[in-house]
């Protein structure tokens, strides 16, 4: 019983990073990645569909991402997702591919994504404690119906603490990795 909830904690922090990296993931950094377009969606017959399902995604150069549809018919509507996404992002149709040009990131725009940075990453560590706290519940719980005794309630949680800092430190680090980068010129 003690080890599925230690299981089950660790588990759901490290989705919680995960999900942290795939949202810092898609902030830019005035570079092109494949990536920036993974969850874009475009209509595909009626049903949304991932733009990376109906077209081929490559890197043109540094700063311009290609995309090329597999049917003609798709560029106009796989043009238009991107355009509508929330990223911010213009593309330009040039025969059957559409180039996604990456624009330069101001210094004031760098402060404000740096806001944004922060403020997932407070939401990352806020997901963590409230899985603390959820784990620490559960304890307590175990510890009422008299399962487990309070020494091992003590050194669980204990356990628990640290699992909690350990992933708090991760995504400080994340946080500093991706605010050094937006600020790269």
């Amino acid at each position: 019983m003690i080890t599925e909830i230690r299981k089950d904690t660790e588990q759901r922090m490290r989705k919680s990073i995960d999900s942290l990296r795939a949202d810092l993931g898609k902030i830019r950094t005035g570079r092109a990645h494949t990536g920036l377009l993974d969850h874009v969606m475009v209509d595909y017959y009626g049903s949304p569909t991932l733009v990376s399902q109906v077209a081929n995604i490559t890197l043109v150069d540094a700063r311009t991402i290609g995309v090329q549809p597999y049917e003609k018919n798709m560029v106009g509507k796989v043009e238009r997702a991107i355009r509508d996404s929330d990223l911010g992002l213009n593309p330009a149709t040039n025969g059957e591919l559409i180039r996604v040009p990456m624009p330069m990131l101001t210094e004031e725009r760098r402060r404000d994504m740096i806001k944004l940075v922060k403020s997932e990453g407070e939401d990352a560590k806020i997901a963590v404690r409230n899985i603390r706290r959820d784990a620490n519940g559960s304890l307590k719980d175990l510890l009422k119906k008299k399962e487990i005794s309070e020494d091992d309630e003590r050194r669980v949680q204990d356990d628990i603490q640290k699992l909690t800092d350990r992933f708090v430190s991760e995504v400080d680090q994340l946080l500093a990795s991706k605010e050094v980068d937006l600020m790269a010129v």
